[in-house]
């Protein structure tokens, strides 16, 4: 990708510079490339240094490439009974000429889906629930990315049994993929990426006319009415419990709010909910998790989840109280955790995936995360995925089909 003359990552940011490993041309370096391929939570759970070798030079500012998150989605959303199973196929690539060190990893998840007797699997990346984990990419030292496409074709291929692959790629690994597989483009995921200026005065100036007369309106009307707010922003692990819980009473008010843009609740099922405080409880840990709150007359009016990784801000999951809807409290929220950010001295917010409103007004870029799928080369596997895409794409499903095939909106229950 590029943008406005700079060079752009898979992630959409500026990517770091090389590390000081040697680097091998892509031929030499398959040749010295070991695959490890971890199938149990219990291995994944020591992965932890391999996880940071890589994470330390691969550009990733995104929370949901951590071994924490990783883990946290193992542990509570991984479909171990029923119709629907998934099982671990986590690739961890190691280069033996460096003494076997953690070059890449690539965590794919098996699924299994039966029904009437037949069975159709795929792999994917970790975390098919667009929902909880929004943008899915492997994890690969800059010079590597031919290389361990490469050789992920060829381990792969070993595995055999698969009837699909979706891939999340972008760059050399994903134009490596297209070179020597015959693969299906899909629409690509869109993002919004804000590059943040040294203060708030300088990006409020960018602003179009319609965000600076919303602020303007959030700010004057609790004025107005004589009310004044506390921005708090919450980091520490010893209060992240309370507040995770007050954000899942505000995320499901903001869904029941009716006559207004529809929201779904997320976190109605035991599963998500047991996920996202799991989830936030490690990233307290490693200092990664902000979950921002604006404060009324001594009550949390609206909510919102913030990850912190490398200089980015992500913005995840919000909430708020309907009945404080008219001072725009959400607005405010994130206005007032954006000027948190740059008072930090991070250089983006990405306002996540999904193209809405209240993303666009604030004038993000745009970039876009290259999906595609790959079919075994047998007639059945192409007719499995032709009837689960038909289906996939009828609207209405019975109640006993959509955890088969809604992959899209799994419901994790």
């Amino acid at each position: 990708m590029e943008s406005a003359g700079k060079k752009i990552n898979s992630w959409g940011y500026e990517p770091k510079p090389a590390p000081s490993a040697r680097i091998l041309p892509p031929s030499a370096v398959a040749t010295d490339l070991s695959v490890e391929i971890v199938d149990s939570i219990e291995r994944l759970a020591t992965l932890g240094l391999e996880y940071e070798t890589v994470l330390g030079t691969a550009g990733n500012k995104l929370p949901f490439s951590l071994h924490d998150w990783h883990l946290a989605w193992c542990n509570n959303l991984l479909m171990v009974s029923g119709a629907v199973r998934d099982e671990l196929r986590i690739c961890v690539v190691r280069d033996m000429a460096l003494a076997g060190t953690c070059v890449a990893i690539v965590p794919m998840i098996l699924t299994r889906r039966t029904m009437w007797g037949l069975t159709v699997k795929s792999l994917a990346l970790l975390g098919g629930d667009p929902a909880m984990t929004e943008i899915r990419e492997p994890l690969i030292q800059p010079g590597y990315e031919e290389s361990v496409a490469l050789v992920m074709l060829r381990t792969l291929d070993e595995l055999k049994g698969w009837d699909w692959i979706d891939w999340s790629s972008d760059g050399s690994f994903g134009r490596t993929l297209a070179a020597n597989a015959k693969l299906q483009r899909l629409d690509p995921l869109p993002g919004y990426i804000l590059d943040l200026p040294s203060s708030w005065e300088e990006l409020r100036a960018g602003l179009k006319r319609n965000i600076r007369e919303s602020l303007r309106h959030c700010y004057n009307s609790l004025k107005r009415d004589g009310l004044d707010f506390e921005f708090k922003v919450i980091d520490a692990p010893a209060e992240v419990t309370a507040a995770v819980e007050q954000f899942l009473v505000l995320h499901a008010k903001r869904a029941a709010v009716s006559g207004t843009v529809a929201h779904r609740d997320y976190f109605a099922t035991d599963r998500s909910r047991a996920f996202l405080r799991e989830v936030c409880a490690r990233l307290a840990q490693r200092s990664a998790l902000r979950i921002f709150q604006l404060i009324i007359r001594g009550e949390v009016v609206a909510s919102r989840i913030g990850f912190i990784v490398d200089d980015s801000l992500y913005f995840y999951y919000s909430g708020f109280d309907s009945a404080w809807a008219r001072y725009s409290v959400m607005t405010t929220t994130v206005a007032e955790a954006i000027k948190y950010a740059i008072s930090q001295g991070l250089r983006y917010a990405n306002l996540s995936t999904g193209r809405d409103v209240s993303k666009m007004r604030w004038g993000p870029r745009e970039v876009g995360f290259g999906r595609s799928r790959q079919v075994a080369n047998r007639w059945r596997s192409h007719l499995a995925l032709a009837c689960y895409s038909r289906l996939r794409a009828i609207d209405t499903l019975p109640r006993f089909l959509k955890p088969l095939f809604v992959s899209a909106r799994r419901a994790w229950d």
